[in-house]
């Protein structure tokens, strides 16, 4: 730590007596309870020792300044932004690379098989939920996994298209591939620039409800639109509402051959999950290890099954000229051209689109997209954290899998519900506007209840009131008010005993409204005295220079200044 040398005479230009008057009005200003006999026939040795404390007080902020400003700078300097563990923490593949052995990749191996077989079919259907050819699940589920391997920090998550993110991109672009790519690269920059930025707590502002209700009502929405591809229907909107009508008004026109081959696939799938959930322990004696491995993996594997299983009865009967099941049919060979998406579009009819007519097109989405892949693969990540014992890092984390539609009824309280069904019902309608709407309607709660402190009131010969929350700017109209209707406009007025034991901060406005009463309070001859400040507040009421300011340590002692005033 650097030292620093100070005196009273050499910093302030003040010296013998200079100083006395110094001290005696810092302590006064400082402390304004002091009374006139230790104001007036204070002793030398008093004021000495005050010129001390004064002294202590001003090195011990000037070395705390010192120190932090020294902090800040090692932390700005070249050296530590450089330094090894600053480029771990942006390149989290340097801290488990280096320990790799034999034994995690067989782990790793078998993980990746088995995921991948999930993954493929997986993506196929999610690129049918965004209404774009098959393809583009299988290369959006293709590179997130080698991007993530570097600037991952959740071993268990797969990178990858999910349901909402397909049902997101659909509201946005669906049915135009080109632009679906330009999407991902713009919202992936967003991303990245969020990172970059430190701009993960945005997220703290989407509230627990909001996700939820979209989640429900987007598992719906993804699970009803399944409906029709089941029964073969084909020209159904996709509006919501539209698509429930035109789905059972076309029932008749359903296809046989998609309708069994539906069915068949959703009881192997069903089938399978309940045999590896009742699967018996590795101890039970009538069934063999070798035989529940098996059963295990058929079951891990069951979305590859059925797909290569369906997928060989549709091409053995497509052979032969039957026209039984509805197909997707060819689809594009090998990988895409490596190339920037087009950063413009041609209508029908010839007219070009203009890159800023694009990204306008996308409207809200580019701002909806990026947040909830975000935070789908966060509470995804963090689940996976919490059971396997690692910490992720919000900053670096991006898209994974859903959660499920399982709100927790027994500690949903009817503020909770509010955002919960403005989301639900309005993602119906347009699944971005359900979250924009869902985090409007928790951004007026939370401000409303900043706005509307609780106050409890003790009434007596002097009313006593404890804040029960923060106050801030938003809440010092509605304490002004309160305090004039309870103690000033009652008959007689009433002294006020402010408990501000749960306020650890108070800005300007607050100030300027506790500056108003003050003399109000002073016309109706009666006080305004607060209890139990913190060290910060008191300090912003101390440097506002308020006229007549009163506190206590305790409500007790605050209580005793109220009556020693009533008394005179």
């Amino acid at each position: 730590m650097t030292e620093v040398t100070w005196s009273a005479s050499s910093s302030s230009g003040r010296s013998g007596d200079s100083d006395v008057v110094f001290v005696r009005r810092e302590l006064k200003r400082k402390h304004p309870n002091i009374t006139a006999k230790s104001q007036n026939n204070a002793d030398q040795e008093d004021t000495e020792h005050g010129i001390h404390q004064l002294r202590s007080s001003l090195f011990e902020t000037f070395s705390v300044t010192i120190t932090m400003d020294q902090s800040l700078l090692s932390r700005l300097s070249p050296s530590h932004c450089c330094s090894y563990n600053t480029v771990k923490s942006w390149l989290p593949i340097l801290s488990w690379l280096p320990k790799y052995n034999l034994k995690w990749l067989q782990m790793d191996v078998l993980a990746g098989l088995t995921v991948g077989l999930t993954a493929i079919p997986q993506a196929l259907a999610y690129a049918a939920v965004a209404d774009l050819p098959v393809q583009f699940g299988l290369y959006s589920a293709f590179m997130g996994g080698f991007i993530y391997t570097v600037l991952g920090t959740s071993k268990d998550v797969t990178l990858g298209p999910t349901a909402i993110m397909s049902l997101l991109c659909f509201s946005v672009v669906g049915g135009q591939p080109h632009r679906a790519v330009l999407l991902s690269l713009l919202c992936g920059l967003i991303q990245t620039t969020m990172a970059l930025l430190r701009l993960g707590f945005l997220l703290d502002f989407i509230s627990y409800p909001v996700i939820k209700g979209f989640t429900c009502a987007a598992a719906i929405t993804i699970g009803f639109g399944q409906v029709k591809n089941i029964l073969g229907l084909r020209d159904v909107p996709s509006e919501f509402v539209l698509q429930v009508y035109y789905t059972f008004a076309k029932i008749p026109e359903a296809r046989v051959g998609d309708v069994v081959l539906g069915l068949v696939c959703l009881i192997v799938l069903l089938t399978l999950v309940f045999m590896k959930k009742t699967l018996p322990e590795d101890q039970a004696p009538t069934v063999s290890i070798l035989a529940r491995k098996l059963v295990w993996t058929l079951a891990t594997m069951r979305n590859a099954l059925v797909v290569i299983g369906a997928s060989l009865i549709a091409y053995s009967l497509d052979g032969y000229g039957d026209d039984v099941f509805t197909i997707t049919g060819k689809t594009a060979q090998g990988l895409p051209p490596f190339r920037p998406p087009p950063m413009s579009d041609t209508t029908a009819n010839g007219t070009t689109v203009t890159f800023g007519e694009i990204v306008q097109d996308f409207g809200e989405g580019l701002a909806v997209i990026p947040f909830m892949g975000l935070l789908e693969s966060i509470a995804i990540a963090k689940a996976f954290g919490s059971q396997n014992g690692y910490r992720i890092v919000a900053n670096q984390t991006v898209n994974s899998q859903t959660g499920v539609c399982t709100p927790a009824g027994g500690i949903v309280t009817k503020l909770d519900l509010l955002p919960f069904g403005v989301t639900f019902f309005v993602s119906f309608w347009e699944v971005q506007y359900g979250i924009i709407a869902g985090i409007v309607v928790s951004g007026a709660l939370l401000l409303y209840n900043t706005a509307r402190p609780q106050i409890k009131k003790v009434d007596d010969d002097i009313l006593l009131l404890e804040l029960r929350s923060g106050l801030r700017f938003p809440a010092a109209e509605y304490l002004s008010n309160f305090i004039y209707t309870n103690a000033l406009q009652a008959f007689p007025s009433r002294s006020v005993v402010l408990d501000c034991h749960h306020v650890s901060g108070i800005d300007y406005t607050v100030v300027n409204e506790i500056r108003d009463l003050q003399r109000q309070f002073k016309v109706q001859g009666v006080r305004l005295v607060f209890a139990r400040l913190e060290a910060s507040v008191l300090k912003v009421l101390l440097a506002a220079d308020l006229q007549g300011l009163r506190h206590g340590d305790t409500v007790e002692d605050a209580l005793q200044e109220a009556l020693n005033l009533h008394s005179d």
